[in-house]
């Protein structure tokens, strides 16, 4: 790999194409697979990674928002792709890009019936969304009747798939939980289907879920962050492979006598002679200020440099005493070396946080192969 002379997040595309396989490895070669996109590919390339996915064969994307869905389709991406959230303020581009709406509440059930009808379509793919416990989006259960009444007799829309997300697959202490989700979510299926006239494609299993539980993969699985590299529990993170490595460089290296500070608010002080390095990366760039005061860590020629002080906007400190280091040398933030869930997990949040705030000014470098 080629040495940073900047800040890069280093986006490697054959460690996705790892990922998408050991993934599909766990499930029917009859089930769909689809790839959540959303958030620009977890702070990677939302159109690099789909470009990938697309030519591996992925069957369906997921994206947040209708924007995102519109990059993509700007793109050229060509399959299906399913909005997870989507306002009505987006669903004219929704139907101008071809995009599919989860349908999650009457409100914008109306709303879209409504767009549907003045854009003129029949039959427009939707997407059911069913809350069976993690209490964020959805229909419950009881609205099934009502819901479907609804529906039946218009003809502007037509149901392709109904789902449901399940809140703690990686939490082996809430199968209980899980499995109560699992069965509520047949017994919609099935009440679904009876008032419908026919089933459409079902689905609730995330990444963690593939894992855990593939006894309730349905017609279609449903992976984020586990195509990034990152399965949330050690034993699947060993079998997956990081595809970001976020890279700098040294600015400058100081030589700190006791009793000096760093940074801001002279938050740390140095007790003896330290030698710290200056990094150009800050909060501005996604490494927020929870990674300072030694929260966060850094990777210079093989070992560790915890951050001094407090984290700038577009600079942190390090501690490189004892490093064998001069300034233009690389700096790993994380990467495959150095996980972002273990730095993550130093500042108390999760690696999904950390991946997904990498700054679009932070330039996006692409390895396939």
């Amino acid at each position: 790999m080629p040495k940073a002379t900047e800040t890069v997040l280093e986006i490697d595309l054959s460690a996705l194409e790892h990922n998408y396989h050991y993934l599909r490895s766990k499930i029917k070669p009859s089930t769909k697979f689809l790839g959540v996109v959303k958030a620009f590919a977890y702070g990677n390339d939302s159109v690099r990674v789909a470009q990938k996915l697309e030519s591996l064969g992925v069957d369906y994307f997921a994206v947040a928002y209708a924007k995102e869905g519109v990059v993509l389709r700007d793109a050229g991406i060509t399959s299906p792709i399913l909005v997870l959230h989507p306002l009505p303020s987006g669903f004219d581009s929704i139907i101008e890009r071809c995009l599919e709406p989860s349908i999650y509440s009457e409100y914008i059930l109306d709303a879209f019936l409504e767009t549907a009808k003045r854009h003129g379509q029949k039959d427009y793919p939707i997407h059911l969304k069913f809350n069976t416990g993690l209490n964020r989006l959805g229909f419950k259960k009881d609205q099934v009747p009502q819901l479907i009444d609804k529906l039946t007799p218009r003809k502007e829309v037509k149901v392709v798939s109904i789902f449901s997300h399940l809140a703690a697959t990686e939490d082996k202490n809430e199968r209980e939980f899980t499995m109560g989700q699992i069965n509520t979510f047949k017994e919609i299926i099935l009440e679904v289907e009876e008032r419908l006239g026919y089933r459409p494609k079902c689905h609730i299993l995330n990444t963690s879920g593939i894992i855990n539980y593939p006894e309730a993969q349905f017609d279609m699985v449903r992976s984020g962050i586990g195509l990034y590299g990152y399965g949330n529990e050690a034993r699947v993170d060993a079998e997956l492979r990081p595809i970001a490595t976020l890279k700098t460089i040294i600015s400058q290296l100081h030589v700190l006598e006791a009793n000096e500070s760093v940074g801001y608010n002279r938050a740390y002080k140095v007790g003896s002679k330290k030698v710290t390095a200056t990094l150009p990366l800050g909060h501005a760039d996604g490494i927020g200020r929870p990674y300072g005061n030694g929260k966060g860590q850094v990777l210079i020629n093989g070992k560790m440099a915890p951050i001094l002080g407090n984290v700038c906007m577009d600079m942190i400190m390090v501690d490189a005493t004892g490093i064998d280091c001069k300034e233009g040398d690389e700096v790993i933030i994380f990467g495959p070396q150095t996980s972002a869930e273990k730095m993550a997990n130093r500042a108390n949040t999760i690696s999904y946080e950390l991946l997904t705030g990498i700054s679009q000014r932070v330039k996006r470098v692409f390895l396939d192969g």
